[in-house]
């Protein structure tokens, strides 16, 4: 083939400086735009947040000089000012995500350290009288336990961690794992529920009553228990009921997870993007404070372009621009953002109204035909950003769901069949558990067309077991 030249027409998205900014500030959440909104006010100069006292001033008609002399520069620094936009008239409170006020010292109160299970652990080790080999293999062992209070790793696992200082046996660190064991909680660093759940039983008083009939059931019937066959274990065992039910009141009373009472990590707050209310019967939808920042340009160094020399003024008019770059895309993210949360607010109306088994289905696709922009922008709004409503504070994304056919040829959403699930379960008799067939049943004669499988796809969703483990014994 001979070497030619063709022209060819294309279109194409190009990705400039000020689409990409607009787009990582549309997918930041709301304490993640806070630090980004700090970290370009340090590198900035020609930023500024404009506080309470400055809107008034401002108002008052003070530093109209300062003002003009501001307007006057920015205007001959930029050939494009017409275009661009004023700063942001938005009211903000910069002390919106501290906690409390500061104290005498002008510190913030900070919260209390959890107690970590390990510390707990490690505190009652250096109280143990132990020779310096037993304690380095105990405080190994307490290092591999996991959050729920079990040893997970193998002896390997141990010795492999030890090899740079002690050569241990298997033997060795069993007997220092079972000193652990009576550690506070008692049954730590076991290996298996009937290994946590005996531990627990041999530190009892043997005059307790049952106590021996429960280490028998914890020994050797732990699964038919979890079963609860009831009259089949009375009878394998030739004891009668009333004994039995004294040793499985023992058994209940014992910790299964016994690192379960220690925070493994600090609980997590979320601040509310948009607010949900009902006034004169109809819902309205605002933003939150801390996501509408009111911006400015700093007027001193505005002021300062025409004055500087041309190195200076060239650096002041790239950082100008970036300023309104900024503050075009805050306004643009405030502007999706109430979009976004009205569109949803308006579709489900009826899960404001009655709660979850209201829910309809949603898609993103839905919202962004409403609202006019494309599915990636739904799904970057939607993505860490809290709606809070009289029903709670939820993320975006949890009033999106698919949707299952209905009788009268509508759509239920899968948040509302979860509800309606739960429901049922809730509402079911202890002794007779529903099944996955059952609720499927009951579920078409509502009027929603649910498979079995899929019954037992949402319960499993929800965490919710089975009925052969939720029944109880009588």
């Amino acid at each position: 083939m001979k070497p030619a030249l063709q022209f060819r027409l294309s279109q194409s998205l190009a990705l400039t400086p000020q689409l990409q900014q607009a787009i990582r500030l549309l997918q930041l959440s709301r304490l993640e735009l806070e630090l980004e909104l700090n970290t370009a006010l340090e590198s900035n100069p020609l930023l500024d947040m404009e506080t309470g006292e400055a809107v008034e001033a401002e108002e008052a008609g003070s530093g109209e000089e300062s003002l003009e002399a501001s307007t006057d520069a920015s205007t001959e620094s930029s050939d494009n000012a017409d275009n661009e936009e004023p700063p942001l008239d938005i009211e903000v409170e910069r002390d919106e995500y501290r906690s409390a006020a500061p104290d005498e010292d002008g510190m913030e109160p900070q919260d209390a350290e959890a107690l970590d299970l390990r510390d707990h652990l490690l505190w009652q080790l250096n109280l143990t009288p132990m020779s310096a080999r037993d304690r380095a293999i105990a405080a190994t062992i307490i290092e591999a336990i996991d959050d729920d209070g079990y040893l997970g790793e193998n002896d390997e696992s141990i010795r492999t961690a030890l090899a740079s200082l002690y050569t241990v046996s298997a033997e060795e660190i069993e007997a220092v794992r079972h000193r652990v064991q009576l550690f506070d909680p008692v049954g730590v660093a076991s290996r298996s529920l009937k290994d946590c759940l005996a531990v627990q039983l041999d530190v009892l008083d043997r005059a307790t009553p049952g106590l021996a009939l429960a280490r028998i059931l914890v020994a050797e019937h732990l699964e038919a228990l979890a079963r609860q066959d009831r009259a089949r274990l009375c009878q394998r065992l030739h004891v009668e009921e009333e004994a039995f039910d004294i040793a499985l009141a023992l058994i209940r009373g014992l910790a299964p997870k016994p690192g379960g009472n220690f925070a493994g990590a600090n609980a997590e707050y979320v601040a509310p993007d948009a607010y949900a209310r009902k006034v004169g019967g109809r819902w309205q939808v605002t933003l939150a404070p801390g996501c509408q920042p009111r911006l400015g340009i700093n007027e001193h160094y505005a002021s300062l372009i025409a004055k500087a020399r041309r190195e200076d003024a060239n650096y002041l008019k790239g950082q100008l621009q970036e300023a309104r770059w900024l503050i075009k895309s805050l306004k643009t993210r405030a502007e999706t953002m109430l979009k976004v949360a009205t569109s949803i607010v308006r579709a489900q109306e009826a899960f404001l109204e009655f709660g979850a088994e209201a829910m309809r289905p949603l898609v993103l696709k839905d919202v962004a035909e409403e609202v006019g922009m494309h599915e990636s922008t739904i799904s970057r709004v939607t993505t860490r950003k809290f709606l809070h409503t009289p029903r709670g504070t939820f993320e975006f994304k949890y009033f999106f769901s698919s949707g299952v056919t209905t009788v009268d040829g509508g759509a239920a959403s899968a948040t509302a069949i979860q509800a309606m699930i739960k429901k049922l379960i809730d509402e079911e008799q202890p002794v007779r558990p529903l099944s996955d067939q059952t609720l499927a049943t009951e579920l078409n004669r509502r009027g929603i067309n649910v498979a079995r499988r899929t019954v037992a796809k949402y319960r499993e969703a929800m965490n919710i077991p089975s009925s052969n483990d939720r029944s109880r014994l009588g």
